[in-house]
C-alpha cells in the first residue's frame, strides 16, 4: 500500500486580509498626499507667494471679475482669510473683518479675500449672508489654495501679502478686534 501525503494549505483569515489591504491602501494614500504636497509650491514668510487662481463666489467677485490670479493683485496689500462655515472661531472674527474691510475698500490699496476652506456652497453662502460679508470670497474645495499658503493649524488663518507679492505675516486663529486687523495690515504698508 502506498502512502499519500496531502498537505493542506492554510489560508489567511478574511478579516486579516481586509486589515492588511486596508492598511496598505491607507499607507499608499498617505504617501500620495505627501508627494502631492511636496510637489506643490508653498508660501514662506519673506518670500513671494506662488501664484494661484481665485474663482470667486457669485456676488463676491473683486471689481466685477469672476476669476483672477493672485498676481493680478500686485501693487496692493492683500489680506487672505481662510475660513469655513463650520468654524466657530471664524464666526467670532467675521464681523470685525467685514468692518475692517469697510475702512479699506474705498482706498483700492488693500484687498481682503476670503477663502472658504472645504465647505459646501449652502454653508458658505449662509455664513456670508449671516455676517453680511461684502469683500471678495472664493471657495477652496480641494484645498489647493490653502496648500500653497501652507495652512498650518486649521481655520481661521490669515495671510498678509505686500505690494510686491511677498508673504509678510501669518495670523493663526481669530482676530480679537478691528484694531488688531489694522495693526496686522500695517506690517505690509
Amino acid at each position: 500500500m502506498t502512502e499519500t501525503t496531502t498537505q493542506t494549505k492554510r489560508s489567511v483569515p478574511l478579516w486579516a486580509q481586509i486589515t492588511i489591504w486596508g492598511f496598505l491602501a491607507g499607507l499608499l494614500a498617505l504617501v500620495g498626499f505627501g508627494l502631492k504636497r511636496s510637489s506643490s509650491p508653498m508660501a514662506e514668510i519673506g518670500k513671494p507667494v506662488p501664484d494661484f487662481k481665485l474663482v470667486y463666489y457669485e456676488g463676491y467677485e473683486y471689481n466685477n471679475t469672476a476669476e483672477m490670479n493672485l498676481s493680478d493683485l500686485r501693487g496692493k496689500v492683500v489680506l487672505i482669510n481662510i475660513w469655513a462655515s463650520w468654524c466657530k472661531p471664524c464666526e467670532q472674527e467675521a464681523p470685525d473683518l467685514e468692518e475692517a474691510w469697510q475702512l479699506y475698500k474705498d482706498s483700492n490699496d488693500v484687498v481682503f479675500v476670503g477663502v472658504d476652506y472645504v465647505d459646501t456652497p449652502e454653508g458658505a453662502f449662509g455664513y456670508l449672508k449671516k455676517f453680511t460679508i461684502t469683500f471678495p470670497n472664493a471657495p477652496d474645495l480641494q484645498s489647493n489654495i490653502s496648500s500653497i499658503l501652507n495652512r498650518q493649524m486649521g481655520v481661521p488663518e490669515t495671510y498678509l501679502i505686500d505690494r510686491e507679492g511677498v508673504l509678510r505675516q501669518i495670523k493663526i486663529g481669530p482676530f480679537a478686534s478691528i484694531s488688531e486687523i489694522q495693526a496686522f495690515i500695517a506690517n505690509a504698508e
